[in-house]
């Protein structure tokens, strides 16, 4: 594999992508040393499903290949991200929350334009919460711009497949054409999250988000379990409300309890914003660990509740993100449009 001089060849790409489409299509660029943040994604293929007859035929159709996140994002990966552009954080990316409740995972030390970021000990592998939409939005748009450092500007958090330009508020702020990292639509989360091809011979849709019916446990080793409370929670075994981190570490359920595609926690743990615009809020789905058994309000692939305002934080909510689908195919179809021509050094 060649490599080409990034400075040079990057402002031959359109405006609207970014240097993530070229190292999708085998090309290899000369990446920074700060990009630490890597996300293992999975395959959601069976392009063209139905949608699930459960949801009245609204949810779950998807005409494409792509690929989801298998994990949530990290209190690693977010620590990363705000070491990275937030020495001064102009759009209040960190929360004091984080650290100051019981749900713990990042601190901060010094002051604005010196602001230093750090994982609590044993926090690193669990969700991040305490994230608004916009939070969620800007880590993307940073990941698609592939990890830059510097101040919250066009070229790290404001651009790329969002453009948020300072806004903190509002639903009018849609994923642009050529993003090659986004929050998942709704339709992309639940169909990574319920849909099995292989259901009853023919395919079709779940009822939880681990290849099941109905909830079994939230005991880590069982088959089809998840972090929400059944008789007690999850991380601490015990009836009575956390006083410490009720989370568990992204994928501890494993392989008995993820999706057909393979992913894990889309029940339990942190429920996870997704793109959808509902009124004036923002998607939001899956149970979490907070997530009642008896009242199974936010758990089905049924529910109705299912919307947060996009500045809401809070301990059990999250996200994971969503990217292009395989490289063979990107690069035939960029080929076929002229989206893209690489001069390489010679």
């Amino acid at each position: 594999m060649e490599e080409i001089d990034y400075k040079s060849e990057v402002m031959k790409f359109p405006p609207s992508y970014s240097p993530a489409w070229a190292a999708l299509a085998g090309i290899s660029l000369v990446t920074p040393a700060f990009a630490v943040v890597n996300i293992e994604y999975v395959t959601v293929g069976n392009a063209g499903n139905v949608a699930d007859p459960a949801t009245g035929s609204i949810f779950g159709a998807v005409a494409y290949a792509y690929k989801i996140a298998k994990n949530e994002t990290t209190v690693s990966d977010y620590t990363q991200f705000l070491n990275a552009v937030a020495a001064t954080d102009t759009y209040g990316l960190y929360s004091t929350q984080m650290t100051t409740s019981y749900n713990a995972g990042i601190t901060r030390s010094g002051s604005p334009s010196t602001f230093t970021y750090s994982v609590v000990p044993g926090s690193g592998n669990k969700p991040i919460t305490f994230v608004s939409w916009f939070d969620a939005a800007r880590f993307t748009n940073w990941m698609n711009n592939g990890q830059p450092t510097g101040a919250q500007n066009a070229a790290t958090t404001e651009d790329g497949a969002y453009s948020l330009n300072g806004a903190t508020s509002g639903v009018s702020v849609s994923k642009n054409v050529g993003a090659t990292v986004w929050i998942p639509s709704e339709n992309e989360w639940y169909k990574a999250a319920y849909y099995d091809p292989t259901k009853s011979g023919v395919g079709g849709y779940w009822l939880y988000a681990n290849q099941n019916d109905s909830l079994v446990s939230n005991t880590i080793g069982v088959a089809h379990a998840a972090n929400y409370y059944h008789d007690n929670y999850a991380a601490s075994g015990s009836p009575s409300f956390p006083t410490s981190n009720a989370l568990t570490d992204v994928g501890a359920y494993g392989e008995n309890s993820d999706s057909y595609y393979g992913t894990n926690d889309q029940l339990g743990n942190v429920r996870e914003l997704n793109d959808a615009i509902i009124g004036t809020e923002r998607g939001a789905r899956g149970g979490s660990w907070a997530s009642n058994i008896g009242l199974e309000t936010d758990m089905p692939a049924t529910t109705l509740l299912r919307s947060l305002p996009p500045q809401f934080e809070s301990a059990d909510v999250g996200f994971r993100l969503a990217s292009i689908p395989e490289p063979t195919s990107l690069v035939i179809t960029m080929l076929a449009g002229g989206v893209m021509l690489i001069r390489r050094k010679r």
